[in-house]
């Protein structure tokens, strides 16, 4: 009777000193597990880097890291180190390990730890900031994956906004007020570029292209859908000089950064790439859904002495993402087959030769409802 009383308890203790044990079989000897861990969680935080543009590529987080440090050495820094917390935190918490080397967990990361550095006077450093938006972020990810929605940049824009309002009106986010450019179609067209680099907070004509190139480098379809969004929010026909915004804001492409990743995650990542979702994402554009969204969100905030940010990209695609159609050519992947845009439509090949063939009676019905959902979104844009 007392061996079986004792099992219990004998089990129990030697759990954790089982535990020790492996904790120190760990830092001890060669160390070869190490191996491994340093090359993923090295793998992760470039991916992570990456996945700001919903590019998951080692080499491309480390073009876009180039140009970051091009830009501003101690914002790349804080980038790197924002990645890196939110990444090991990750795995502290013991999330999904997958979706923590993909770079999932790390991307929001990225832009805190950057956008603290540049938005904090000199001397000032919010670093404790990088570890609430692990929280936010896994809290996010719990509540939107009941409807199978991604979290984009919410956590990042929720602790920007919230440290800002914090800091005060006379916070040096705000420049000088400076007198009226003249409209100079060169320095416009440069706009588009830099709208690509302004994802990241920096515009430096380099750094734009080294994240197109690692854009290009991973999707040839994402970077000319970054290249259209950026100048869909930019040029004539966008949101910048329709809306008569100041010239020094479109030239340096704050009114191109939003459009872009509108329409990377529209053209191709979490939609199937066809014509149709192609020609809809430039109708939506063209008819100012994002353009009037994009203008309140720089006029509100800026009279509460809050920045934009992601706001209009996270809201406005986030609605356009829960719209439905029964239309096959508007298909929208589940999160868990979500890749870069070719990989996609590989998938949504095999996907329809596995299933079987529409019916080409119900082509009217279903071309009639995705015109009414069109007609919808536009008259409430």
């Amino acid at each position: 009777e007392m061996l079986t009383s004792t099992g219990p308890s004998n089990q129990l203790s030697a759990e954790p000193s089982g535990r020790c044990l492996r904790a120190v079989r760990f830092f001890t000897g060669d160390m070869r597990q190490w191996q491994v861990l340093i090359i993923q969680l090295l793998d992760g935080i470039l991916r992570g880097t990456a996945q700001v543009m919903f590019v998951s590529n080692p080499v491309s987080g480390l073009l876009i890291l180039t140009g970051l440090f091009l830009q501003n050495p101690w914002w790349a820094l804080n980038s790197l180190l924002g990645t890196f917390v939110s990444t090991v935190s990750a795995i502290l918490l013991r999330q999904n390990r997958e979706a923590i080397f993909a770079g999932l967990h790390g991307y929001n990361g990225t832009l805190v730890g950057m956008l603290m550095a540049a938005f904090s006077s000199k001397g000032n450093w919010y670093w404790w900031l990088l570890f609430p938006n692990v929280f936010m972020s896994i809290a996010l990810s719990s509540i939107m994956s009941k409807w199978d929605l991604p979290i984009f940049t919410l956590p990042f824009n929720i602790l920007t906004c919230l440290h800002i309002a914090a800091t005060g009106t006379t916070h040096p986010y705000f420049p000088e007020v400076y007198a009226a450019l003249c409209f100079f179609f060169p320095q416009l067209f440069l706009s588009v570029p830099v709208g690509v680099g302004q994802v990241f907070g920096c515009d430096s004509p380099w750094t734009s292209c080294l994240v197109l190139l690692a854009l290009l480098l991973c999707s040839p379809a994402i970077c000319i859908h970054a290249l259209l969004g950026s100048t869909a929010g930019s040029l004539k026909f966008g949101a910048g000089l329709a809306l008569a915004a100041p010239l020094e804001d479109v030239y340096a492409g704050l009114w191109g950064y939003n459009s872009a990743l509108s329409c990377i995650a529209i053209g191709g990542v979490f939609y199937g790439l066809t014509w149709q979702t192609h020609i809809l994402f430039l109708l939506l554009e063209a008819n100012h859904r994002q353009r009037v969204m994009l203008s309140h969100f720089c006029t509100i905030p800026y009279q509460l002495a809050l920045p934009a940010c992601t706001w209009p990209f996270c809201l406005s695609t986030l609605i356009f993402l829960l719209l439905s159609s029964e239309n096959p050519a508007i298909c929208r992947l589940p999160l868990s087959a979500v890749s870069y845009p070719e990989e996609n439509r590989h998938y949504l090949r095999h996907l329809r030769m596995s299933e079987k063939p529409f019916i080409v009676g119900h082509w009217n019905i279903l071309t009639l409802e995705f015109n009414c959902v069109l007609f919808f979104c536009l008259c409430v844009s």
